[in-house]
């Protein structure tokens, strides 16, 4: 889908999972880091693949490989069984395990 087309078409996603957002003034095409990283956290699978219907499937993995900067355990678990990529190659785990939590 071409970037016009994106322009006219937004993706389908419930307001629920913008509560942070004026929902209507959401830049689809440039924003595409939070809303990717959002629905993944956030989202039904159902709501992963309207995702990658608006951006195609391309696009969301390669954010997801090499822009989203931090995604939760849960996430990251279900990004990797649900598009086959070793953790290992999501930035979000490199840059954890590169930066361990302090122990208590």
């Amino acid at each position: 889908m071409g970037r016009d087309a994106q322009i006219r078409d937004k993706p389908q996603l419930p307001k629920r999972l913008f509560w942070d957002f004026k929902y209507e003034q959401i830049d689809w095409v440039a924003g595409y880091l939070t809303v990717i990283a959002r629905v993944i956290e956030r989202g039904s699978k159902e709501e992963w693949e309207e995702v990658i219907r608006f951006y195609g499937r391309d696009q969301v993995v390669h954010a997801l490989k090499y822009e989203i900067k931090f995604l939760a355990d849960y996430a990251i678990k279900e990004v990797c069984a649900y598009f086959s990529i070793p953790k290992e190659n999501l930035l979000c785990y490199t840059r954890k395990q590169s930066r361990p939590g302090h122990w208590i």
